[in-house]
C-alpha cells in the first residue's frame, strides 16, 4: 500500500503539472508526490498537437514559469521549443521519476473518516485500475478533451473525394504539397495553421463563417533580448512579465470600458498591412467586441504576408455542402480542395472528466460554487487549476499553487486535516466563464458557477489575483478548517 500513497496526487504531466511539481518539491522536500498522466509523454497541449506552425498565442515570459526565465530571443514561441522547454524545467528539478505514464484518473473519492482521496487510476496499456491514496489532490488535466475534439458533420461530406482532418489528430505522413487545402475557422488554429501550410501547399483557403480580431505582433520582444544583455536574467524576466501582465490588463479593462478605441486600434493595425478597406470590412470586422473571445495573434504579420502573396485567401461565408472536390458556400461560389482542415476547436471537460465523490456522494459540478477559481464548494483538499482567457494560462497556475501551499502550510501547523470552502447560499450565481467562443458556450453547463462577489468570483486579472492569492488572509469566512469524520455530518443531518 505504502508504494501507492502519497501527500499529493498531481493530475496531469502538462505545463500545469510540471511547473507544480517542480515547486512542490522545493516547497515540501520531504513530502511524497506522483504525477499521473493519462499519455505516454510530459507536455500535455505542447506534445499532443502535431500540425505545421504550432505555437503560442501568449508571449513565452507569461506563458512561461514564474521561476525558470525565458531566454530564447522569440517571444512567440513555436511548439517543440515550449515542449524543450517544459522537459528542460522536469529535468532541472528531477521530476519525471515521479511521472506515471498511462494512468487515467477515472474516479477520486473523498473519506472524512481518514481524510484521504482514493484515486482509481486505469492503465491504458492493460486495462486494469490501481488505487492511490493521497491527502491532497491538485488537478492539472487542463480544459479539453485529448481524445475527442470538438468537429461538427458538415453537410454532404460524404461526396468529399479527399481527407478531412481535425489539427488535434493531426497525421504525421500528411502530404499537402501540391495540393489545395481549405481550412476551416477563424481561431487562434486556423490563422496559425493556414499561412504556414503555404509554404508547401498550392493555395491555402481559410474559410471562417465569421471573423475574428487579429492582431500583428513581433516574435521577438527588443525590450527583452535587451534587458537580458545587461542585466541578471530573473531581473529582465520579471520586468518583461510585468510590462506584458500590464499592457494586456490595459488592452482588455478599455476593451470592457471603450470598446470602440480598441476596435479602432485593431483596424488600424491591419490597415497598416496593405489590406483594402473592403476585404477588412468582410474578413476582420468581428460582430461581437474585442476580448469577448481572445484576440488571434500574428506573429511578424506571416498570415498578411501570405494575403499579400496570394498563397492564402480568406473566405467569409457559411458553407452549403461539400462537393467531390471542395466545398460549396451559401452565395454559391465552390472552393476548390483536395484536403479539408477542420480547425473547429476542442471539446472541454470539467477538471480531467474524472468523477469526483465526497463522503458517498457524488460531486455534480453544476450545482457547486467555484473558490477563487481554484476550489469548489464542499470538496475537500483539491485544487483545480484553470488559466485566464484573457491572459496566459501559466499566470494563474503560478498563483494556484501558491495558494494550495500556503493552504497545506495553514492546516499542518495546526494539527488539522482538512481546508474546505463553503458556500453561502446567498450569494448570486454567475456562469463560470463570461465568454462567448463556441467552444466555451457549448461546455458550460458542465462547469461549476462562479458567485457576484468575492471570494466566489472567478477574477480574469492577474494583478487583483496575484494580491489576493499570495498575501490576504486564509480565514476569509467561506474557507473552512477542520478535522471532520462521516459520523459529525450523519449526526448533524439528523
Amino acid at each position: 500500500m505504502a508504494e501507492n500513497h502519497f501527500d499529493l496526487v498531481i493530475v496531469g504531466a502538462g505545463l500545469s503539472g510540471i511547473g507544480t511539481a517542480s515547486q512542490f518539491s522545493k516547497e515540501f522536500p520531504r513530502k511524497t508526490y506522483t504525477i499521473l498522466e493519462q499519455r505516454d509523454e510530459m507536455g500535455g497541449t505542447w506534445s499532443l498537437f502535431k500540425y505545421p506552425g504550432i505555437r503560442s498565442d501568449s508571449d513565452m515570459h507569461t506563458l512561461g514559469y514564474r521561476f525558470k526565465p525565458w531566454t530564447s530571443a522569440k517571444a512567440i514561441a513555436d511548439g517543440p521549443s515550449i515542449l524543450d522547454y517544459v522537459r528542460e524545467t522536469a529535468r532541472e528539478h528531477d521530476v519525471e521519476r515521479h511521472i506515471r505514464y498511462g494512468k487515467k484518473v477515472e474516479r477520486a473519492e473523498w473519506d472524512s473518516d481518514t481524510a484521504l482521496w482514493t484515486l482509481d487510476a486505469r492503465d491504458a496499456a492493460t486495462n486494469e485500475v490501481t488505487q492511490i491514496t493521497c491527502r491532497y489532490i491538485f488537478c492539472c488535466a487542463g480544459y479539453f478533451s485529448y481524445d475527442t475534439p470538438y468537429r461538427p458533420d458538415f453537410p454532404g461530406e460524404e461526396n468529399f473525394k479527399g481527407p478531412i482532418i481535425h489539427p488535434q489528430l493531426w497525421p504525421e505522413d500528411l502530404d499537402y504539397a501540391g495540393k489545395n487545402v481549405v481550412v476551416i475557422g477563424s481561431g487562434a488554429t486556423a490563422v496559425t495553421l493556414a499561412p504556414a501550410m503555404t509554404d508547401k501547399a498550392a493555395h491555402v483557403t481559410m474559410l471562417q463563417r465569421s471573423p475574428t480580431y487579429v492582431v500583428s505582433r513581433p516574435a521577438e520582444d527588443k525590450l527583452a533580448n535587451f534587458l537580458r544583455r545587461h542585466l541578471p536574467a530573473m531581473w529582465a524576466y520579471g520586468i518583461v512579465r510585468w510590462k506584458n501582465v500590464l499592457l494586456v490588463l490595459a488592452s482588455f479593462q478599455l476593451s470592457r470600458r471603450r470598446p470602440g478605441i480598441v476596435k479602432a486600434a485593431l483596424r488600424k493595425g491591419i490597415e497598416k498591412e496593405e489590406i483594402s478597406k473592403s476585404e477588412i470590412d468582410k474578413h476582420f470586422t468581428p460582430t461581437y467586441n474585442p476580448w469577448d473571445q481572445r484576440l488571434c495573434l500574428v506573429p511578424d504579420g506571416d498570415l498578411f504576408e501570405a494575403l499579400r502573396a496570394k498563397k492564402m485567401s480568406i473566405v467569409t461565408d457559411h458553407i452549403e455542402t461539400f462537393t467531390e472536390n471542395g466545398i460549396k458556400v451559401k452565395s454559391g461560389e465552390e472552393i476548390p480542395a483536395d484536403i479539408v482542415i477542420s480547425a473547429t476547436g476542442l471539446t472541454l471537460v470539467p477538471f480531467g472528466g474524472m468523477t469526483v465523490v465526497v463522503d458517498d456522494e457524488v460531486v455534480e459540478y453544476p450545482k457547486h460554487m467555484a473558490y477563487k477559481g481554484i476550489m469548489l464548494s464542499d470538496v475537500p483538499n483539491m485544487v483545480l487549476f484553470f488559466g485566464y482567457t484573457n491572459a496566459s494560462w501559466t499566470l494563474k497556475v503560478d498563483l494556484t499553487y501558491a495558494y494550495a501551499f500556503r493552504l497545506i502550510k495553514h492546516i499542518e501547523r495546526a494539527g488539522l486535516r482538512q481546508f474546505t470552502p463553503r458556500f453561502d447560499p446567498s450569494v448570486e450565481e454567475a456562469p463560470f466563464l463570461d465568454f462567448s467562443s463556441g467552444y466555451v458556450i457549448r461546455a458550460l453547463d458542465k462547469y461549476p458557477k462562479q458567485g457576484a462577489t468575492q471570494p466566489w468570483r472567478l477574477s480574469m486579472n492577474y494583478a487583483i489575483d496575484a494580491f489576493m492569492l499570495r498575501f490576504t488572509k486564509l480565514e476569509d469566512g467561506a474557507m473552512e478548517f477542520s478535522n471532520p469524520k462521516r459520523s459529525d455530518k450523519r449526526s448533524a443531518a439528523a
